[in-house]
């Protein structure tokens, strides 16, 4: 199936917020009503799905609720985009029962991250339309440290951002949705190589514990000649690494994964306890990685700030010992 891009949109359109898996109920009121204020700012209208802030015993709305949001949102014209309200666990419950040729035709915006991993990724499988790896509406609402998370989020609704990926400055891993003011920024050294050499393909990736939910299934996308872009949270705690390293070989199990063209980790939060050490120890026993440009500590993932990246676009890696860039194609 031929990947298209979705239609860009222009100021004045619609971004309808969906809470696709937990509800929209669960992101404080501030914290709603600052990212609303900032996506308006950019000349979006923005609107709500008629369910999303309906919550039941697991923190969000019935499947059939969140269905008939995600059709009404596809079926309005004045709708150019599709945000996830937050993210959550339960977003694979839509998946069988998307009209994927009707998200073909319309050709809407799709963005979000951690369980719209598994949304994101079945819809450029089934469709051919490229999604977005980026963040959630809550995530828009954060008060200090989203300047590049936003800059960047705003880019690619407006055009088919190409050219180097650029670096942060700095990043932060604390409980910001708790408080909003006692922040701490750390400095970004930049990503660190794995193992050096130069690729080009598919972007395909997100949240791995979410993404690998769609093995066995006609939702992943093929994995060959595609660079992974892969990340996690830290909930497992001390079992990280362990846990972390069996569900990557489990995706390298799959058809096509023999010849993927390289690997790309998000950055991963400080509760992970993820060194370079044992990210090398993780590498050298998948002898399938072996030749592959592999680098880490990238702008995507649990921690901020995010990078908005193309599911279904290509990407052009060169990892040396000294530098890595990392090239949005088309």
């Amino acid at each position: 199936m031929k990947t298209i891009s979705p239609k860009f949109i222009k100021p004045g359109m619609e971004i309808r917020v969906l809470a696709l898996s937990e509800s929209l109920s669960v992101v404080p009121k501030e914290t709603r009503d600052r990212a609303k204020t900032r996506l308006e700012k950019l000349g979006y209208k923005v609107t709500f799905g008629k369910n999303a802030m309906k919550s039941d015993i697991f923190r969000s709305s019935s499947m059939p609720d969140r269905l008939l949001d995600f059709e009404a949102a596809l079926a309005d014209p004045q709708v150019g985009m599709i945000l996830a309200a937050t993210g959550g666990y339960n977003v694979n419950e839509l998946l069988p029962y998307l009209d994927y040729a009707n998200i073909r035709r319309a050709r809407k915006l799709i963005c979000g991250y951690s369980d719209i991993t598994a949304l994101l990724n079945a819809v450029y499988a089934k469709s051919g339309l490229i999604t977005y790896l980026g963040p959630c509406f809550s995530t828009l609402g954060m008060k200090l440290g989203a300047e590049y998370t936003l800059d960047s989020f705003a880019a690619q609704l407006k055009s088919n951002v190409t050219g180097q990926v650029p670096q942060s400055k700095s990043w932060s891993d604390d409980d910001w949705q708790t408080d909003q003011n006692q922040r701490r920024f750390l400095k970004n050294s930049g990503p660190i190589t794995l193992q050096t050499g130069s690729a080009e393909g598919v972007l395909i990736g997100g949240n791995l514990c979410t993404l690998n939910l769609l093995q066995g299934t006609d939702y992943l996308p093929a994995l060959k000649n595609s660079i992974l872009f892969i990340e996690d949270d830290d909930l497992v705690g001390k079992w990280f690494g362990q846990e972390f390293s069996r569900n990557f070989e489990s995706l390298l199990q799959q058809a096509g994964a023999n010849q993927i063209s390289g690997v790309v980790f998000g950055r991963f939060q400080k509760g992970a306890k993820i060194t370079t050490k044992k990210l090398q120890a993780i590498i050298k026993n998948k002898p399938l990685l072996k030749g592959l440009p592999i680098l880490a500590g990238v702008d995507f993932g649990h921690t901020t700030p995010q990078f908005t990246l193309p599911i279904g676009g290509l990407v052009r890696i060169e990892v040396r010992e000294a530098k890595q860039t990392i090239t949005l194609i088309e």
